[in-house]
């Protein structure tokens, strides 16, 4: 059975979400333009978001899941 790649956009949500959530500096985005560049960005504003709200532990986890299913779809 083939793997099915996830949606690079959606990585790159989900790769700025956890970079923000873990307080990380939005200078690390490996790309530095276009649509990935924009959707890490997203990402990475969403979860400095959470990390600000105090959201660590299992709420962060759980929220991050319903983020990742929806990016997906």
């Amino acid at each position: 059975m083939k793997r099915q790649k996830r949606d690079p956009l959606g990585r790159a949500f989900e790769r700025g979400y956890n970079a923000g959530l873990d307080g990380k500096s939005k200078q690390l985005c490996p790309k530095q333009d276009g649509p990935e560049h924009q959707e890490w960005m997203n990402g990475w504003r969403e979860g400095r978001g959470d990390l600000w709200s105090g959201m660590r532990g299992a709420s962060a986890v759980a929220k991050h899941n319903r983020i990742v299913i929806h990016h997906m779809h």
